[in-house]
């Protein structure tokens, strides 16, 4: 099981990647075991294959069913947290840095989209940023010139623009960024696959990873139904990594993020990247239908995982907000949440894992997954095979950042919350008033336990320690799982891992007193 397994689906999880793969039921051994299969997993794998290595790539759940499927698939080189912030915590020479990067990693995509002939509706557009509804037009002014000034000092290319083809917003002051991209995410990862099999590589489905042991020749990666594997490295890509207990999760947040897509006539809205300016902020984009119809993607609302449990209302606001800037907005046809993990410089991780020798990482995706995704398997590659990359200060997972020293510490005060809440009360008074679907925290005694009932009614009762790091899981009702608000991790009704860090699902327990009536 994993994120495929939550309760929402994307626009794009109509298709399987890679339906034959099956779980690894055997012990192999290769020159480099990729753990991951979303676009920094498989694109890793992809760039090894085809240096020549032998790759083999396993997954607790689907290939590509991963937070991958949950992407809105933005191709944007752009800081997704504003140039101008990117300044302020690492100076313009590092920001000049990232913008090629991540200006290199959409390159890249397009070469590999026209080398193997992928079919994934990948197409060079423009960007816009635009005023937020209600902004004040000093206060629009003001972040327009901040946001254009920073682009111009990263060596990014942007233009002062009037006007985008949005309801009250035809002619405002906006900024427009050309030469951005977007594509159909699973189709350019079954073409992933298609060209890591034509070389030799191999994928496991199915396949929970439980342990990355470093031995004197390289590694061994043990999995939950006792196989194993042998290689001279690993690359963790699980968006949240399992290599380390600490080391990055206190450099990362996870955020909750909402997305929804529509029906719209081919034609009604210029296809273009939109975002607007508000905190959190919207985001629009166009994708390819049947007929004479597109689909409008529309996102937002972002909070802090497990920090917020009213996903329906995030969901309105969402439609809300775009129906009236495009009034010819047709039918909802999917909705769905995803999480991303903002590191506290907004540039990713990806790179040697501290304190290992032959254990690679690639987190921090920081609101940009596609892009990350794609400029790891460029990084890793380069680090593996010719052992530096001209990317690699940027993005180094033991790196510092002085100046994000007051991010550091606002994101690791979830953490102390979260501890506190073993001494607090409980959320609910009896399991009997759970409805299928609900879930919460009812106090036992001197202990605490997750209770909820899933879509068939049936209770289930577990730890509400997760078993990361110990923090307090929320119940989330829109996705039917708990998370975890300090590191990101997601578990199943019945407790079972469906999103790292967590390797160990959550324990199961019984109720001691009378609180437990009837299940």
């Amino acid at each position: 099981m994993n994120a495929s397994d939550e309760r929402t689906s994307s626009l794009w999880m109509r298709m399987q990647v890679a339906p034959a793969a099956f779980a690894l039921n055997q012990s192999l051994s290769c020159d480099t075991v990729v753990i991951g299969s979303g676009i920094a997993g498989l694109s890793t794998a992809y760039e090894l294959s085809q240096a020549g290595q032998s790759v083999i790539v396993l997954d607790r759940g689907p290939v590509a069913g991963g937070m991958t499927s949950r992407t809105t698939a933005h191709l944007a080189p752009i800081c997704d947290d504003g140039l101008s912030e990117l300044i302020k915590l690492r100076g313009e020479e590092m920001a000049r840095l990232f913008q090629r990067s991540q200006e290199a990693a959409v390159d890249h995509i397009e070469a590999i989209v026209g080398n193997h002939a992928i079919s994934c509706d990948f197409r060079r557009l423009d960007a816009y940023l635009f005023p937020a509804l209600g902004m004040d037009d000093e206060a629009a002014k003001e972040q327009a010139d901040r946001e254009y000034e920073a682009a111009r000092a990263a060596k990014a290319e942007v233009e002062r623009a009037r006007g985008v083809p949005l309801k009250g917003f035809e002619a405002a002051p906006v900024l427009r960024y050309p030469r951005q991209a977007t594509f159909h995410p699973l189709k350019y990862l079954t073409g992933l696959v298609a060209a890591i099999a034509d070389k030799g590589g191999r994928l496991f489905a199915g396949t929970a990873v439980t342990d990355i042991e470093e031995t004197a020749d390289g590694v061994r990666v043990k999995t939950h139904g006792g196989s194993s594997v042998a290689a001279a490295r690993a690359v963790v890509a699980t968006n949240s990594p399992i290599a380390n207990r600490l080391a990055l999760h206190s450099k990362m947040a996870p955020y909750r993020t909402y997305a929804m897509a529509f029906t719209i006539p081919r034609g009604a809205l210029p296809d273009a990247l939109y975002w607007d300016m508000a905190d959190p902020y919207h985001y629009v984009r166009l994708q390819p239908g049947p007929g004479t119809v597109d689909y409008l993607i529309a996102g937002g609302g972002d909070h802090k995982s497990g920090e917020a449990d009213d996903g329906d209302v995030r969901f309105e606001a969402i439609e809300a907000w775009i129906r009236q800037l495009v009034p010819d907005l047709g039918k909802e046809m999917h909705r769905w949440s995803g999480q991303v993990l903002d590191t506290i410089d907004y540039c990713g991780f990806i790179g040697r894992n501290p304190g290992s020798t032959n254990v690679f990482v690639a987190t921090g995706d920081s609101g940009q997954g596609m892009t990350h995704g794609a400029l790891a398997g460029i990084l890793l590659r380069d680090l593996i095979i010719n052992g530096s990359s001209p990317w690699q200060e940027v993005y180094a997972p033991d790196r510092m950042t002085p100046a994000a020293v007051l991010n550091y510490v606002s994101e690791n005060l979830t953490a102390v919350k979260s501890f506190a809440e073993y001494v607090t009360p409980g959320e609910l008074k009896s399991v009997d008033d759970l409805k299928p679907g609900e879930g919460g925290i009812i106090r036992d005694g001197l202990a605490k336990i997750a209770a909820c009932r899933d879509s068939d009614g049936k209770l289930h009762l577990s730890s509400p320690i997760c078993t990361h790091l110990g923090c307090h899981v929320h119940w989330n009702s829109t996705e039917q799982c708990w998370d975890c608000p300090c590191h990101g991790s997601h578990f199943a009704p019945d407790g079972t891992v469906l999103n790292g860090p967590a390797i160990a699902p959550l324990a199961p327990v019984q109720m001691q007193n009378e609180a437990k009536k009837a299940s």
